[in-house]
C-alpha cells in the first residue's frame, strides 16, 4: 500500500502580542481569514473548510466547526473564534502532517512486517559532513529500535525499505519543497513503493544544534511518520505537530511516542543471560591486567580522484592568473602557464585551516578570501593575514548564515557574489559592506544555472558555476548560459 505523507513546515516566527493585529474583541482581516482558512483546510480537515468570504457569515458554520475542532485539539478554549491565541498557535513551527487522527497512528495501522527494516541515504545535504548525516540517522533510529523489536540496517546500494534524501523544490514524488523555511520535510507511512521513504528539504539550514533546523529532532519525528505514527496531543511528545528545539543530549524517546510505537511493534525484551551456581563463600579474585593495546595509526584522508566524473568541488578560485580547486581538505592548482597540475593538502600551505567551502580573489586588494563554516580568512600569497579568522557576521551576513556554499568576484561590475542555498548576496570589495536590495534568488536573477551553487570561479571573461558534478559556462551581463561542463574537464583528463 503506497503510504501517506507527512510533512513538516516552518512558518515564520511571530510575536504572541497583536499577532498579525488581532485581539480579542477585534475582528479579523481578511488576510487573517484566508489564512486561517489553509491552515485549517491542511491540517483539521480531509475534505477542505469552506472560505470566509468578505461576508464572514456566509459560511460562518463549517469554518467555526472546524476552528472548534483545532481549538480543542491544542487545549485552547474552544469559542469558535479566530482570536489572538488561536492565531498564535497557527503561526508556530510545526509538522504538516493533518491533525485529525482517530488514533496516533495512520488509519489502518500501516506496519513493516519485519523485525529487521533497511534504509539508505542516496542524496546528502551540503551542511553536514556525510558521516554526521549517518551518524544522526542512526541516532533517530536508535530511538525506536531501544524500545520495539525493531533492528534497521544502512545499505548503501539497491532499494531499501526506508529511502532517505536531501532535496530541494520539485524533487519527483508531487510534493514540491517551497524554498527556506517552508515546508522542512516529509515521510510516508510504511507500504510498497514510496512507504517510508523521507525526503528533507536541502534548502534548509540543516544543523546539530539549536542554530537553523536541528536535523536529529526533525529525522526522528518524520521517521515516527516512516514507523506508522501519526501526531499526539501531548506537548512533550516528539509526534507532536509542532517543531520546536530541545537538548538532543542522551535524549530519550517520550513516554507517549514510546507507547505509540510499542502498540504497534511490542516492547523490545532483552535475551535471558544464563543462571549459574552461586557459591555462597565467594572469594575475591584478582583482575587481569590488561596488556597495552598498541595504538592505531591515524588513517589518511583518502586522496579525492580528479578525474572521476563524479568529481564535486568544494570551492574554486582564481589566484594569480592560477586556478585552484578545493576537495575534502586538498586542492588542485591549474597553472596559467600549462605546465600541468599539481595537488597538495591545504594545511601544508595554509596552516589552521582545514577545508575551504569557498573562496574567492580580489585582484585590486591583492586578497584571497577563504570561508570554511562560520569563518572566513584574509589570505596573501601562503600568508594568513593577521586578525583572522573573522565570524561571517563581521562580513555583512545574517545571524541565519552558517556557511557560505560559493563566491565568486566579477571583475566587469567590481562586486563579489556571494551563494547560500538557493539565494545570493552582492559584495562591494571596494567599500567592504554589502550592496542594497540582496540577498536575491539564483534561478531567477540568473537564469539558466539551477538553483543552487557549489562552487563558482571566473576564467578569460566568463564565470563558471558548478552544481554537483556538472558547471554551467556563463556570460553574467548578458544573464545566458552558454554550455554544460562536467568539473573534470579542468583536470587534464583523457
Amino acid at each position: 500500500m503506497e503510504g501517506a505523507l507527512a510533512v513538516i513546515t516552518m512558518m515564520v516566527a511571530v510575536t504572541v502580542v497583536t499577532l498579525c493585529g488581532a485581539v480579542p474583541g477585534t475582528s479579523p482581516t481578511q488576510e487573517e481569514l484566508s489564512k486561517a482558512q489553509d491552515y485549517l483546510s491542511q491540517f483539521f480537515s480531509d475534505v477542505g473548510v469552506s472560505a470566509p468570504s468578505t461576508v464572514w457569515r456566509s459560511s460562518l458554520d463549517s469554518f467555526e466547526d472546524t476552528l472548534r475542532k483545532m481549538q480543542e485539539f491544542f487545549g485552547l478554549e474552544v469559542t469558535g473564534q479566530l482570536d489572538s491565541s488561536t492565531l498564535e498557535v497557527m503561526a508556530r513551527p510545526r509538522c504538516g502532517f493533518t491533525d485529525v487522527a482517530r488514533y496516533s497512528h495512520f488509519e489502518g495501522r500501516p506496519k513493516w512486517d519485519k523485525t529487521l527494516v533497511t534504509y539508505r541515504i542516496t542524496d546528502y545535504t551540503q551542511d553536514l559532513r556525510q558521516s554526521d548525516v549517518d551518524a544522526t540517522i542512526a541516532k533517530a533510529l536508535k530511538l525506536y529500535s531501544d524500545v520495539t523489536p525493531l533492528d534497521f540496517k544502512q545499505i548503501d546500494s539497491g532499494t531499501a525499505d526506508i529511502m532517505i534524501k536531501f532535496k530541494s523544490q520539485d524533487h519527483g514524488d508531487f510534493a514540491p519543497f517551497d524554498g527556506q523555511s517552508g515546508v522542512l520535510a516529509h515521510a510516508f507511512s510504511p507500504g510498497e513503493g514510496n512507504g517510508g521513504d523521507t525526503h528533507f528539504d536541502e534548502d534548509e539550514n540543516w544543523t546539530l544544534t539549536s542554530a537553523g533546523t536541528n536535523l536529529f529532532l526533525v529525522a526522528a519525528h518524520e521517521l515516527g511518520h516512516a514507523l506508522g505514527l501519526a501526531h499526539s496531543q501531548v506537548q512533550t511528545a516528539l509526534m507532536y505537530p509542532t517543531y520546536q528545539y530541545v537538548n538532543t543530549e542522551g535524549y530519550k524517546l517520550p513516554d507517549d511516542d514510546r507507547q505509540g510505537v510499542q502498540a504497534i511493534y511490542g516492547i523490545r525484551t532483552t535475551s535471558a543471560q544464563p543462571t549459574t551456581e552461586t557459591d555462597p563463600n565467594p572469594q575475591p579474585t584478582e583482575k587481569p591486567v590488561p596488556k597495552p593495546q598498541p595504538v592505531p595509526e591515524p588513517h589518511p584522508e583518502p586522496t579525492p580522484d580528479r578525474c572521476s566524473r563524479n568529481l564535486i568541488f568544494d570551492a574554486a578560485t582564481s589566484i594569480q592568473s592560477n586556478l585552484y580547486f578545493f576537495k575534502d581538505g586538498f586542492f588542485w592548482k591549474r597553472s596559467s602557464s600549462w605546465d600541468g597540475i599539481t595537488m597538495k593538502t591545504i594545511q601544508s600551505v595554509w596552516p589552521g585551516i582545514s577545508r575551504v567551502d569557498a573562496a574567492y580573489e580580489y585582484q585590486k586588494g591583492n586578497t584571497v578570501i577563504f570561508f570554511e563554516g562560520n569563518r572566513y580568512w584574509g589570505i596573501r600569497g601562503n600568508t594568513v593575514l593577521s586578525g583572522y579568522p573573522k565570524p561571517l557576521s563581521d562580513f555583512g551576513f545574517p545571524p541565519s548564515v552558517t556557511r557560505v556554499d560559493a563566491a565568486v568576484h566579477v571583475s566587469l561590475t567590481s562586486r563579489t557574489l556571494l551563494f547560500v542555498k538557493n539565494k545570493y548576496w552582492s559584495y562591494n570589495d571596494r567599500r567592504g559592506r554589502m550592496d542594497g536590495g540582496y540577498p536575491k534568488y539564483i534561478h531567477t536573477e540568473l537564469p539558466g544555472i539551477g538553483f543552487r551553487v557549489d562552487a563558482a570561479f571566473e576564467n578569460k571573461g566568463y564565470l563558471y558555476f558548478s552544481y554537483g558534478s556538472t558547471q554551467t559556462e556563463y556570460h553574467y551581463l548578458r544573464r545566458r548560459a552558454r554550455r554544460t561542463l562536467f568539473n573534470n574537464r579542468w583536470m587534464d583528463c583523457n
